[in-house]
């Protein structure tokens, strides 16, 4: 592949968690009663705001997002099955979750390999691929006048995309790479954030304080 994608396997990782993560954002942009222009802004935020962060602290610029149409193309297919679907999604919410815990273990991934090419060492890498899985979620909350959900990361949000992102790192440095690699550190991510949703898994609060009623 070019340079704008890296490898195939950054490319392919990189669209489908696009695809994924920018139906939650539109999902929430249909729960504001924001119209198709918001929900398409929502739906480009969180799919490629976090990408775009990463790739200007790498030095990646301009970001793959704005030198290829399929960055950009895919949230927006992923609103107008939103906008014409949102009732069927709205009711298959766990469905959902399932593909944002998908998108969070690809994202993570996908965003450590790059920092990684570009010769970040492996605790920046790391980072990146945290920063890669949450950014475009923290910017979508902003916009959306919420509190972002990292804040209170009480189901495991950060957590997931951190073991996925360190993952790839150590075996990044092992020298495995491609996409069997690829897939296995996003499932351990995408496993362990489904586990933390069935199983109620929950990050502890300061001594005393409790949840809201």
């Amino acid at each position: 592949m070019s340079s704008v994608h890296g490898t195939d396997v950054e490319y392919v990782a990189d669209l489908a968690g696009i695809f994924v993560f920018a139906i939650t954002g539109a999902l929430v942009g249909v729960r504001k009663r924001f119209d198709v222009v918001g929900m398409a802004v929502l739906a480009e935020i969180t799919a490629l705001g976090g990408g775009v962060l990463r790739d200007l602290v790498i030095g990646a610029v301009p970001p793959a997002a704005f030198r290829d149409l399929g960055y950009t193309a895919v949230p927006l297919v992923a609103t107008a099955l939103t906008v014409a679907w949102h009732p069927h999604l709205e009711r298959i919410r766990r469905t959902v979750l399932v593909l944002d815990a998908a998108g969070l273990g690809l994202f993570s991934v996908a965003g450590a390999t790059k920092a990684l090419t570009f010769g970040l060492g492996s605790p920046a890498a790391a980072a990146l691929g945290v920063t890669t899985a949450i950014g475009g979620g923290i910017l979508r909350d902003v916009l959306a006048r919420e509190v972002p959900s990292v804040l209170h990361d009480r189901q495991l949000y950060i957590v997931p995309a951190l073991l996925g992102a360190t993952t790839a790192t150590i075996a990044y440095g092992l020298g495995a790479r491609g996409y069997l690699v690829t897939l296995v550190t996003a499932a351990l991510a995408f496993g362990v954030r489904l586990l933390a949703i069935r199983l109620r898994w929950r990050m502890p609060r300061a001594r005393g304080v409790q949840d809201r009623t």
